[in-house]
């Protein structure tokens, strides 16, 4: 013991110590600042759905996507001439009326009495793939639509632009809604939710993942 004590207070030993503490502060707060810009990036520049069933019966888990569909129709109708994500929530909220009347209608078709409670906000996502692109855990606008006691599983996908439906045999996104992704993110943030090949785009993932999934990140959506 008076041996390790004698070689830490050895004043090389204490001024690499030093440094070693310097050079990780410095590259925690590099990939913090990366990752928070990033992060705000992706965020910021997609809105999401979110489709809590009233429960996991089988029954309420397939009146869920019934529900789903009907609503994403609307939704890509809407969405039809828009460029922004901006515009998409601005439309949503003008229209939020309608989604609660066309959840309550294909409720009732199917024989069901359960309310419909619609949010738009920001909330918390998982880390969820959509064909080839990935949008890493973190925090998203999105239209909520909660399904009686809501206590089932949930359903997610992208409106704006429309991730939620892809081509089921290639598993590929239309090369529409890329383009209208990839002109609202930086060149960075879209190569790391879309290639899937590079070793050090995986490992930016990756640290997406961890800072968002451990809430170090602050990026939200700015109000």
């Amino acid at each position: 013991m008076k041996n390790l004590l004698k070689f830490i207070s050895n004043s090389k030993v204490k001024a690499g110590i030093i440094l070693f503490f310097l050079l990780n502060c410095y590259i925690f707060l590099c990939a913090f600042s990366y990752v928070e810009a990033v992060s705000y990036d992706i965020s910021n520049s997609v809105f999401r759905l979110h489709v809590i069933a009233n429960s996991d019966s089988v029954q309420d888990q397939n009146l869920k996507y019934l529900v789903r569909d009907s609503l994403l129709d609307y939704m890509n109708k809407l969405c039809k001439n828009i460029n922004t994500k901006e515009e998409a929530i601005n439309l949503a909220e003008e229209h939020k009326e309608d989604f609660e009347n066309i959840a309550l209608e294909v409720i009732h078709k199917n024989g069901y009495d359960y309310s419909v409670n619609i949010n738009i906000g920001n909330f918390n996502f998982p880390t969820k793939s959509y064909g080839d692109i990935s949008l890493p855990a973190g925090m998203y606008d999105a239209l909520r639509v909660e399904i009686g006691k809501a206590e089932g599983q949930n359903w997610w996908c992208v409106m704006f632009p429309s991730l939620c439906f892809i081509d089921i045999n290639s598993g590929v996104v239309n090369e529409d809604s890329k383009e209208v992704l990839e002109d609202n993110l930086s060149e960075e943030s879209y190569n790391i939710i879309s290639d899937t090949s590079s070793n050090t785009i995986k490992f930016k993932f990756k640290l997406l993942e961890f800072f968002n999934r451990n809430n170090v990140t602050t990026a939200k959506k700015q109000k």
